[in-house]
């Protein structure tokens, strides 16, 4: 293992995190509070371990293993030193709580421990906010776009942060393919801006809000969440947006060079706009009881659905109260998550497609020994490696779903407070049923529960391998060995 490149890499990504701990600190000033000096001491420390990365190793060559590495490593120390603010303004009452904070944040999970969000400084509450924004796309990429780095040492690393069965490149040069990325990213964050100030939200929630839809994650500056600007102006421009973070963004780059029709014609696309449309539908029909008011119904169940599907964890709605029927499809939309390439977690609609497709395949092998049987996806013929990779992830995420469930049931009895905690923090959506639902929190559960959710969303984030491989001893031998 090259070590030494680890570590400049490492400094690198800790430079950008003290660069982007500044904003928070200008908004703390223009408010004048006082405790905007508890981001001092943690930028400090990054400017001085960044020192590290001055000087660049003469052996500059990483493989997949040292790019899995630096990336898990990154995002636990990202998330350790992003605490720090936290920690010193005493807002949170254990540094467990502004560990699971920070990393519900940067993992774009939106799971909360705070029974009260409103009686926070401005400038923590930005804090709170741009950590989705920075991990939507992922401090990776960006570095990727800002600082030279060779292509090799960029696709390895580019392959263990973005999400999605396969990552590839848009352009010829990954550098180029990290702007492309961020320059839509920051485009359609800024439209979302002001789209939500026209509407009336004030320019700071209008942001903070942004932040959260952009990086589909689901930090609120308000108690009762979306729900406290009561505007169907708002609840529907913030649906379509988390829908359009949801997509594909190689699907942007596709409609801005004009080929419009290959973006249209994507297969994940379809599946995708067709499994919100069909469980709108049926939520809709299922809970117009509850509200008796269709236009009012079609929005709570359009709002929900692009929240869940999208994993962004906004609400309008306490859907704890729905039928069991409308909160099973809320479930099953927590699991499927939104299109790979996507700021959404959960496994991702490709992969889905791609496990139904591998079932059907195997039941015609069955039914027809001799038949010649291809998985196609997007035109392309699925070979068998990406096929394998797909099952095993589908287990891989089953099993972390069944441990966690496991681990915190030594502590809280209730098993739907447990699972849909499990897994509204493996999928990176936030809110799950019963006590962490909507209008509840993750404070309840003990410091420990607390680090095994912090590394279920971790590992959801980046997708299971980088932290197995980060906690795994064989990383750290020799080849050879």
């Amino acid at each position: 293992m090259n070590r030494r490149m680890v570590v400049f890499l490492l400094s690198r990504i800790l430079f950008a995190e003290a660069i982007l701990m500044l904003p928070s600190v200008i908004v703390g000033l223009i408010y004048r509070e006082a405790i905007t000096w508890c981001f001092l001491p943690a930028i400090g420390a990054l400017l001085l371990l960044s020192l590290f990365g001055l000087k660049k190793p003469k052996n500059t060559a990483i493989y997949a293993r040292e790019g899995f590495l630096v990336v898990a490593a990154a995002w636990v120390l990202m998330s350790l030193f992003g605490a720090v603010p936290f920690w010193l303004s005493g807002e949170f009452d254990s540094i467990w709580d502004c560990i699971f904070e920070i990393v519900s944040g940067f993992t774009t999970t939106g799971a909360s421990i705070l029974s009260s969000v409103e009686q926070l400084p401005h400038c923590i509450l930005f804090w709170r906010s741009f950590s989705h924004w920075i991990g939507g796309m992922g401090v990776l990429v960006f570095v990727l776009a800002v600082m030279p780095m060779g292509e090799e040492r960029s696709m390895h690393l580019m392959r263990a942060e973005v999400p999605g069965p396969v990552v590839g490149k848009l352009v010829p040069r990954m550098r180029d393919t990290a702007k492309i990325l961020y320059t839509v990213y920051a485009a359609m964050t800024l439209l979302l801006v002001i789209l939500l100030v026209a509407g009336g939200m004030p320019l700071f929630d209008s942001v903070c809000h942004a932040f959260g839809a952009a990086g589909t994650g689901g930090f609120a500056i308000k108690n009762t969440g979306i729900a406290y600007y009561n505007s169907a102006y708002i609840d529907i421009v913030l649906s379509v947006f988390m829908l359009l973070f949801g997509v594909n963004f190689s699907l942007y780059h596709l409609i801005l060079i004009g080929r419009i029709k290959n973006a249209i014609r994507s297969e994940e696309l379809h599946v995708y706009i067709g499994i919100v449309a069909a469980t709108v539908a049926m939520i809709a029909v299922n809970t117009l009881s509850i509200y008796q008011n269709v236009g009012l119904t079609l929005r709570n169940a359009f709002f929900q659905v692009s929240s869940i599907i999208t994993t962004t964890g906004y609400s309008t709605v306490d859907f704890n109260r729905w039928p069991a029927f409308s909160r099973m499809i809320l479930l099953l939309l927590m699991m499927i998550g939104a299109c790979a390439g996507s700021t959404g977690g959960a496994m991702k609609v490709s992969r889905v497609v791609i496990l139904f497709k591998g079932v059907r395949q195997e039941v015609r092998r069955l039914l027809h020994p001799r038949a010649v049987t291809v998985v196609r996806m997007e035109g392309h013929t699925v070979n068998s490696g990406l096929l394998r990779a797909t099952l095993i992830f589908f287990v891989m995420y089953i099993a972390c779903l069944a441990i966690g469930t496991l681990l915190l049931s030594l502590g809280e009895p209730d098993f739907e407070t447990n699972f849909t905690a499990a897994v509204a923090c493996l999928g990176n959506i936030g809110p799950g049923f019963a006590k962490v639902g909507a209008t509840g929190n993750y404070g309840f559960y003990s410091g420990a529960s607390k680090v095994l959710l912090s590394l279920e969303m971790l590992a959801g984030r980046l997708e299971l391998f980088p932290i197995i491989i980060l906690f795994s001893p064989a990383t750290y031998r020799r080849v050879g060995k």
